[in-house]
């Protein structure tokens, strides 16, 4: 464990507060009308997955946890886990499948996803920012409407729903960002 600053929480970051440990989601760094900066974070329980707005003075320390990145292949979902293996030595490793929250179902079979380890511990995952889905369902373009207004709402293999353009049908792959399932581009190809 290192001690550091309050103003150089980063997202991503694992700290110790109150005995739990926190991955850093947002942190922004607010200044009053008078007085000290204020370090606004926004973190998640790695334990309990809740989320906890926390303040911190710019010069307040907090306690790093020196974590490592390691890069998996996603194999399966079991029950409440999903299944990774390690491309090196084919080792399975079982990481709990609220790790990833909302963007669970974004999870494609022989992904490679990119896990935080505190101490030998899974504390966070990544999955890549896009990914290619077909949409299974789309809503018809209502005559006269513009090729510039609004996107409608479709429906990605995934089950997850999404808004398109217009010009986008069922049956088409699309490329989708990962974090908030935004239409991203056509997939080429």
């Amino acid at each position: 464990m290192a001690k550091m600053q309050a103003n150089q929480m980063r997202a991503g970051m694992v700290i110790e507060f109150e005995g739990q440990r926190y991955t850093i989601l947002k942190q922004n760094i607010m200044i009053p009308g008078k007085g000290a900066a204020v370090i606004q974070v926004e973190m998640r329980n790695i334990k309990t997955g809740a989320k906890k707005d926390q303040r911190w003075r710019t010069a307040d320390t907090v306690e790093r946890l020196s974590t490592e990145d390691k890069d998996f292949t996603y194999s399966y979902a079991d029950g409440d886990m999903l299944v990774l293996m390690d491309p090196e030595t084919y080792e399975q490793t079982q990481v709990p499948k609220d790790i990833l929250g909302d963007r669970l179902p974004f999870l494609q079979e022989n992904m490679t996803v990119n896990v935080r380890l505190i101490e030998g511990e899974p504390v966070s995952m990544d999955i890549p920012e896009t990914v290619v889905l077909e949409v299974i369902e789309a809503d018809p373009v209502v005559k006269g409407q513009t090729a510039s207004s609004s996107y409608k709402p479709a429906v990605l293999s995934n089950g997850v729903k999404t808004m398109v353009p217009p010009f986008i049908t069922a049956g088409e792959k699309i490329v989708v960002k990962t974090e908030d399932a935004s239409y991203y581009e056509r997939a080429k190809g």
